[in-house]
């Protein structure tokens, strides 16, 4: 296997390949910067203060490392049988006034959007990275979630409400992971295992399947840009539990309140799961009848080389996911299908323009109070601000790494690669180059799905990310 260097764009095309990332801003019209106006709200409004106190509760957060915007924090505690999960979210529509210069400054953005030379805010970085981010050691307003778990990790019981809290620690992944297996950690991040393996079943228990695809993502370096390609740490995905179970209970009591906003997937048509059977079968990973689909997936060996095609697969079956905004008679979707009940995000507001809304919505109807005229008129229009942003990012996403992929290549023009044939469509076929860790299309010409093979570089041009592959 080529040496890891390999992943990192050569010296060469540095310049170049700075230049194509910096004009994707333009081709994208992402925003340069906030009015002055937003920024003057955003660095003056303060919340009012909580009635509740809950600075006495031990919150920790748990991120990326180097995170600034900490949109959660958690605390878990036994209780009795069950579980007591207190889930603490930045408390942003405190910060955010209706129809103000903040409010129509992020319904433009729609969410943060991630490029390799910096990230474009939703908010002004004096607020998601500073004034309501759940920094440690600093007093914040937060919308918390309490919710009680029985024994075997089903919610029986759920409130959110404003309170006054306190993080303790801001944790990181490598870090916890490190610390759970080493025996290290302490509560709450020790119990954290256990409330997440619990959710888990349940998840397994509902029929769903959050599908741990590898993250590939582009890092700049001292040495220069990479694409980094990795599978979830288990501290990243029992986390992940506790936002799921928030955005389940959240999307349950919407639906019993008559009003909010779902998030929502269509359930896969029965003739596309006849051809994923069909197609695992054929990788030789067949989905035995007795095991759930997500059961089957977590089974996959990430390390298996037919495990990305399975992935790619199983990706392929849902499809249409959309937001349903509601009052009075339900949505004619109402479920999450890959989650296998109804969601809602409400997990983060400083990234997400949608959770605003989900919060002041959930938050009303969990103390009894009507919810606000302005939430009620612009929740009609949140499906489209969100669906045209959701767009962008992830066209924009695509944009980035298929240029970082052709530069990662331009230099090895005639070389021949180790790659795993991902998908076959007709003519062309989709592989996953192993090292360098690039992703792409080339003619189909007899390859078989699932397995290894050669390709050779025949030519990659960083200005429009395109990269030319065949089958050696």
């Amino acid at each position: 296997m080529p040496a890891r260097r390999t992943q990192f764009a050569p010296q060469s095309t540095h310049g170049e390949l700075a230049v194509a990332l910096a004009a994707l801003r333009t081709e994208f019209s992402v925003p340069n910067g906030f009015p002055e106006a937003a920024v003057e709200e955003a660095t003056a409004t303060t919340p009012l203060v909580p009635e509740l106190d809950l600075r006495d509760v031990p919150f920790v957060t748990l991120d990326p490392p180097g995170s600034r915007d900490l949109d959660q924090a958690f605390h878990l505690a036994r209780a009795g049988s069950g579980w007591l999960v207190r889930y603490a979210i930045a408390d942003v529509p405190g910060y955010v006034a209706p129809d103000g210069p903040l409010d129509t400054a992020a319904r433009d953005r729609g969410q943060t959007l991630y490029l390799p030379d910096g990230t474009v805010p939703l908010h002004p970085r004096v607020l998601s990275e500073g004034r309501a981010s759940l920094l440690p050691g600093e007093d914040r307003s937060a919308c918390v979630w309490t919710i009680r778990l029985d024994s075997a990790g089903a919610a029986v019981d759920t409130r959110v409400e404003r309170a006054l809290i306190r993080s303790r620690a801001q944790l990181d992944y490598p870090s916890a992971q490190r610390a759970l297996d080493d025996g290290s950690a302490t509560e709450p991040l020790s119990l954290l295992p256990d409330v997440g393996r619990l959710r888990g079943e349940q998840e397994r228990l509902r029929g769903g399947a959050s599908l741990n695809m590898p993250e590939e993502r582009i890092l700049e370096t001292p040495a220069g840009y990479r694409i980094e390609r990795r599978f979830p740490l288990p501290v990243e995905e029992w986390n992940a539990q506790l936002s799921l179970l928030t955005g389940i209970v959240a999307g349950e009591m919407m639906l019993a309140g008559g009003i909010g906003i779902l998030r929502t997937m269509p359930a896969p048509a029965p003739g596309a799961l006849n051809e994923f059977r069909g197609r695992v079968a054929a990788l030789g990973e067949p989905w035995a009848p007795e095991l759930g689909y997500g059961e089957y997936l977590h089974r996959l060996s990430p390390q298996a080389p037919h495990t990305p095609a399975v992935f790619q697969a199983a990706a392929a079956l849902f499809r249409g996911a959309d937001y349903a905004a509601f009052e009075g008679a339900p949505p004619a979707e109402t479920q999450q299908a890959a989650i296998a009940a109804p969601y809602a995000h409400v997990t983060a507001p400083l990234r997400r323009l949608v959770d605003r809304w989900g919060l002041v919505v959930c938050t009303a109807l969990s103390s009894g109070a009507a919810v606000p005229e302005w939430t009620r008129a612009s929740l009609p229009e949140l499906p489209k601000l969100m669906q045209a942003s959701n767009q962008r990012a992830s066209q924009l996403g695509s944009a980035a790494i298929d240029r970082v992929e052709a530069a990662l290549l331009r230099d090895r023009v005639g070389e021949r690669l180790e790659a795993v044939v991902i998908e076959v469509r007709g003519a062309r076929a989709r592989v996953q180059v192993v090292e360098p860790p690039v992703t792409t299309q080339c003619p189909a010409d007899g390859l078989t799905v699932g397995t290894m093979t050669t390709v050779r570089v025949v030519g990659a041009t960083i200005a429009t990310g395109t990269v030319e592959l065949v089958a050696d």
